[in-house]
């Protein structure tokens, strides 16, 4: 039996995740042109309905839905709230109520959560090397957005608080959801997710756009709405899935890190803006940690 290249190659993952972090990093922009037009409910409502749309067709095309375990739908649709519902609604909400910078340093949680949920539930050894690149990516984040632009005051609480459950909730996705994903196949288990994410989101963002009115929506941004439904929604989701079943779920959640850096290197080719030493230096770190925990290393000790 011939071996398939793309999965018994173990550099895989590692640009599938790379090529979520640049799916979901052309989001905030995009986004936000967006949102000058419909609501933010609507807007997760949409990118979950788009998303379900596609996934389904294409898991149709390749097979059925039907998962051999009936006690996977329960899983996966536990999956789906943290994964998806609780995730975007918190995150967006989160948004509307603090500072951009704050979201930003606080995003820096989600690799510890993953990380500290998978070892006291046994799915992922807690070593040091680990705990030293997620802290070492971190700082790197923490160094290139600078602290001094948060602002974590009593105006921005219950914002700073919705950003902390987000990344807790989607920290336990991560943690939980490689096994449920494996079995079940990347595609189809992403399908399903987005399926029982649409009852709740779709309803919900219906309802907003309802009183918001539709009309006013204007072609270009129906073709936004479209892109984020596929490109920065199915996209990325499916990608970090098929990852998710490869590697470890601290890999996967280490990666997040780099969306800041993709988002200062956009700004570079795009608008103009410089290299400085501050970033430099970031990337160095972030890079750095990233190596910690995605390499290889000889058995060592485990932090009890």
């Amino acid at each position: 039996m011939s071996k398939d290249p793309i999965r018994d190659n173990k550099l895989s993952p590692h640009i599938a995740l790379l090529g979520v972090q640049v799916f979901f990093g052309t989001l905030p922009v995009i986004g936000k042109v967006v949102l000058k037009t419909i609501p933010a409910v609507s807007l997760v409502g949409f990118r979950v309905g788009i998303a379900a749309i596609a996934l389904v067709f294409v898991q149709r095309f390749r097979g059925n839905m039907r998962l051999n375990d009936p006690r996977d739908y329960l899983r996966l649709f536990v999956l789906s709230i943290l994964g998806v519902t609780l995730n975007q609604m918190l995150f967006i909400g989160g948004l509307s109520l603090t500072k951009a910078s704050n979201t930003s340093l606080l995003a820096v949680t989600i690799p510890i959560f993953a990380l500290t949920i998978g070892s006291l539930f046994g799915l992922e050894k807690l070593t040091g090397i680990k705990i030293a690149g997620i802290a070492l990516a971190g700082i790197g984040v923490i160094l290139l957005i600078d602290p001094r632009n948060a602002s974590f005051s009593s105006a921005t609480t219950i914002g700073d608080l919705m950003i902390i459950v987000n990344s807790l909730s989607y920290g336990i996705y991560v943690a939980i959801s490689k096994e449920t994903i494996t079995r079940n196949g990347a595609l189809k288990s992403i399908a399903w997710i987005f399926v029982f994410a649409s009852i709740i989101c779709v309803p919900w963002g219906t309802y907003s756009m309802y009183n918001s009115g539709i009309e006013s929506v204007a072609p270009v941004t129906w073709f936004l709405i479209l892109y984020i439904g596929l490109f920065a929604t199915a996209a990325p989701y499916l990608l970090n899935a098929w990852a998710l079943a490869r590697v470890n779920p601290s890999v996967v959640a280490v990666f997040v890190y780099l969306q800041p850096l993709i988002g200062f290197g956009m700004a570079i080719i795009f608008l103009g803006e410089k290299l400085d030493l501050k970033l430099a230096l970031a990337a160095i770190l972030v890079f750095a940690g990233l190596f910690l925990v995605t390499k290889k290393f000889k058995p060592q000790a485990i932090v009890s």
